[in-house]
């Protein structure tokens, strides 16, 4: 996340740096290619993935990110849902309801140009207080569509989300947890699953 700076288009400058450049758009194509390579984009990271989809099997059904429908840069907790999918780094989070963080401008799930809502895999969804997915403002920050806010490949190798669950792997950084939580928040679980 915030790969190449707190700028609008971030992701898609990053993404333009490795389409428009032989070797790296080589390099990028053959790891992508590997049965043996899995990635995440968060934030800017999703932005710049989603912009490289041509090249990430199983991605054709990703959106465009553009920006949100408050039309300004959104930056608190929110409340997510991890639906079941096949993505490796969420594997046996399936059912979880958790806070996250996120900070963002450019977080709208956009089908209108490119992608397919019905056949994209989701991986995680904004919820509103009863767990159900919500379009909803402040509850989904930047209005995407049945609340998606993470997609994953058929083959779960190659996750992207909005939201950033780096900020939030300690306890501590939470917004509340009880007295005897561990150190460990849960999103912890995916940075165990990429181990």
């Amino acid at each position: 996340g915030f790969s190449y700076g707190d700028v609008l288009g971030g992701g898609q400058g990053w993404a333009k740096s490795i389409l428009f450049n032989a070797t790296a758009r080589r390099q990028f194509e053959a790891f992508f290619a590997r049965k043996d390579t899995f990635s995440l984009g968060s934030c800017n990271g999703c932005q710049m993935m989603a912009a490289l989809k041509e090249m990430v099997p199983g991605a054709e059904h990703w959106p465009v990110f553009t920006h949100n429908r408050s039309a300004q840069f959104e930056a608190r907790f929110v409340m997510v849902e991890i639906p079941e999918s096949p993505s490796i780094l969420l594997r046996g989070m399936a059912g979880s309801r958790m806070p996250i963080a996120t900070a963002h401008g450019e977080g709208f799930a956009d089908f209108s140009m490119t992608g397919d809502p019905a056949r994209a895999v989701a991986c995680m969804r904004y919820v509103d207080n009863t767990g159900r997915p919500t379009e909803v403002y402040p509850l989904n920050p930047n209005g995407s569509p049945g609340g998606i806010t993470g997609l994953t490949t058929p083959d779960g190798r190659f996750t992207i989300v909005m939201p950033h669950p780096e900020r939030v792997f300690r306890s501590v950084q939470m917004s509340w947890t009880p007295d005897d939580a561990p150190e460990d928040s849960p999103w912890m679980q995916m940075f165990y699953n990429a181990r």
